[in-house]
């Protein structure tokens, strides 16, 4: 696909995101699993209907700028997702390994949280104030799950794995 202006640029990178979604879709019900602190599992519950929901929210966007529902291969959520994994796999304590999960899952929001970012600039640039909306949604409850992670490791997570 030629990108000739910000329109294309930005059809770009909702097909981007939206395959970074899906990926999450199915990775976190592997970290839920793998989490041993109750919180950390509802967390990971509670952020995995949300991503649902970030998914159907981008379908709407594509509608919005006359575009299929389609993804594009988002390398760097592949690259994510399988450090995710290898926590998941290594041997640990669960404290220590819930404490690597909450690092994966943190890296993860980082990456969606510039993503939507852009995608916010670009949309009010372009004057899609539906599409700034629909992405401005997400976009906060990605800072909001970043600070519920954050609050985890300090207050819990961390703690305990230092203990050890």
């Amino acid at each position: 696909m030629k990108m000739k202006n910000l329109e294309d640029l930005m059809h770009d990178q909702v097909r981007d995101i939206y395959d970074a979604e899906r990926q999450l879709v199915k990775a976190l019900p592997k970290m839920a699993e793998a989490a041993s602190a109750q919180e950390l599992k509802q967390a990971f519950e509670q952020h995995l209907k949300q991503t649902k929901g970030h998914v159907a929210r981008l379908e709407e966007v594509f509608k919005h700028i006359n575009h299929a529902a389609k993804g594009k291969t988002c390398k760097a959520m592949e690259g994510l997702v399988e450090e995710g994994a290898e926590i998941i796999g290594a041997k640990a304590d669960p404290e220590v390994r819930d404490a690597g999960l909450i690092a994966a899952a943190q890296k993860v929001e980082h990456y969606e949280i510039a993503g939507y970012g852009t995608l916010c600039s670009w949309a009010e640039q372009l004057q899609l104030g539906e599409v700034k909306r629909l992405l401005a949604e997400t976009l906060q409850e990605e800072k909001e799950t970043d600070q519920l992670l954050t609050q985890l490791a300090e207050k819990q997570v961390n703690v305990q794995s230092a203990a050890r």
